[in-house]
């Protein structure tokens, strides 16, 4: 009997995960107009740090959402006072419009005051009432460098009742993102997924972006990302097109479950976006 040939399938497969990928930067001060290199409707995703603050994250939301993209700003529960401010942080982003946020524990190493985690904020954002259209929730196929995998999924679970979907942790390993997908699945974990993958990264301009978000920021990420960061800081910089066809393959063969790619930018936005369209070429070829 001749054996099919699931290349094209598989292509198909890469295909769709390209298709609607969301895109994340940090609220720098030239970020605005890198980001007019995206697609009119792009997703946009706006990190909030400790260095930077809350309301830069929530300042550029509100800006880019007249500009032709829809942004994701990250409300960080440690940055974030009390149910006052937050409510004020929610009336800001409905006003402009925006029905999408990402909902995270945050880096601050003290709370800035009553929310001590995600949970704790998603329950307040549920108590004041809101008319977001779409949560999202972080989760963790490498496990959290200061959160035992135990409470992890306790948290993924009392988190899911008011969140929309979930976006992995950056991952560089295709077969452990989908060992994470089937895993989540098991463990009562119902939401979309969203593969969450490093961009094309120049060291160089990696270094100039860390050093700008802070050096105490960057010392984070690498304590709890120390194989990124072996994988990020090479010479020869990073392109994530193995592990885009590995996660092809994987959802095509039924090993892994994703709504699609969640893209850590570092900023490099038009680099990013310049790969984007090759690769999108490579697979309708």
């Amino acid at each position: 009997m001749a054996r099919t040939d699931s290349r094209p399938r598989r292509r198909r497969a890469v295909a769709g995960l390209l298709d609607q990928p969301r895109y994340e930067v940090m609220p720098l001060s030239n970020v605005f107009d890198e980001v007019g290199c995206l697609p009119r409707g792009a997703v946009v995703t706006v990190t909030s740090s400790p260095h930077k603050g809350a309301d830069a994250t929530i300042d550029l939301a509100v800006r880019l959402a007249g500009h032709g993209v829809r942004p994701v700003p990250h409300l960080a529960a440690r940055q974030v006072r009390d149910r006052v401010e937050l409510a004020g942080f929610l009336h800001r982003l409905e006003a402009a419009g925006i029905d999408d946020v990402f909902v995270v524990g945050g880096d601050a190493r003290e709370p800035a005051g009553e929310f001590g985690d995600g949970l704790a904020l998603l329950e307040a954002m549920d108590s004041i009432g809101h008319r977001f259209d779409h949560i999202g929730i972080p989760s963790y196929p490498d496990g959290h460098h200061a959160i035992d995998d135990g409470r992890l999924w306790a948290a993924l679970q009392a988190k899911q009742r008011y969140a929309t979907y979930t976006v992995t942790q950056m991952c560089f390993d295709a077969a452990a993102i989908s060992r994470f997908t089937l895993a989540l699945r098991r463990h009562g974990i119902t939401l979309p997924i969203y593969a969450g993958i490093p961009g094309v990264v120049d060291m160089a301009k990696l270094l100039r972006v860390s050093l700008r978000i802070g050096v105490g920021d960057s010392l984070r990420f690498a304590r709890g990302n120390k194989a990124a960061s072996r994988r990020l800081l090479t010479p020869r910089g990073y392109r994530p097109d193995a592990l885009v066809r590995k996660l092809g393959a994987h959802v095509h063969d039924g090993k892994a479950e994703l709504a699609g790619l969640h893209i850590y930018t570092f900023n490099h936005i038009d680099a990013t976006v310049r790969w984007m369209q090759t690769a999108r070429r490579k697979v309708a070829s």
